[in-house]
């Protein structure tokens, strides 16, 4: 019996989810005041899919620097980084 008072609210959570269209980018819409920052990104440390669309989840990047990957950095930081850019060459 404790395990279905688990399981009904668990499947009520994925049919809202579902219902509302939410998907993995919503999990990493920006806030205010941030910007996502191309080119800086440390292997498996990026926010969510890359530009080329070889992975489409959070931590899924494999090189350090990669141009297609990107974090979501507080606006005006990204340009003061090395290699840190707020538009991507690898569409």
């Amino acid at each position: 019996m404790k395990k279905a008072k688990l399981i009904i609210p668990a499947v009520a959570l994925i049919a809202a989810v579902g219902v509302l269209g939410l998907n993995s980018t919503d999990a990493f819409a920006a806030k205010q005041g941030m910007e996502k920052c191309y080119g800086v990104v440390k292997a498996g440390k990026n926010d969510c899919a890359n530009v080329s669309k070889t992975h489409s989840c959070a931590g899924q990047s494999t090189m350090d620097g990669d141009k297609g990957e990107w974090i979501y950095l507080a606006e005006g930081t990204c340009g003061k980084l090395v290699n840190g850019s707020t538009t991507t060459s690898t569409l």
